[in-house]
């Protein structure tokens, strides 16, 4: 294109604007929701996390294990400083 002030092809205004536009990048932002699929699932873990560190007493190995479970308490034990420091009493 010729510039009207000019008559020139290549001034400084039509030269520099070629270069900045071919330099700019192309910033697409889509708006995503997240699944309620994994919301669900998170809040599920969260909860189930709260009843293993917090009321946990051989109940999960119960399952498998029976009644010995309630006797060794085998996660009441590991998880037993992070059931002070979340602040639940265990004895």
């Amino acid at each position: 294109m010729l510039d009207i002030l000019d008559n020139s092809l290549y001034s400084s205004d039509f030269y520099l604007d070629s270069i900045i536009m071919s330099l700019r990048k192309q910033v697409q932002i889509s708006e995503t929701q997240v699944p309620k699929a994994a919301i669900g699932l998170l809040i599920f873990v969260l909860i189930f996390g709260l009843f293993i560190v917090g009321y946990d007493q051989g109940q999960l190995f119960s399952l498998v294990q029976g009644e010995q479970a309630y006797n060794d308490l085998w996660v009441h034990e590991f998880s037993h400083d992070m059931r002070h420091a979340a602040g639940f009493p265990c004895h």
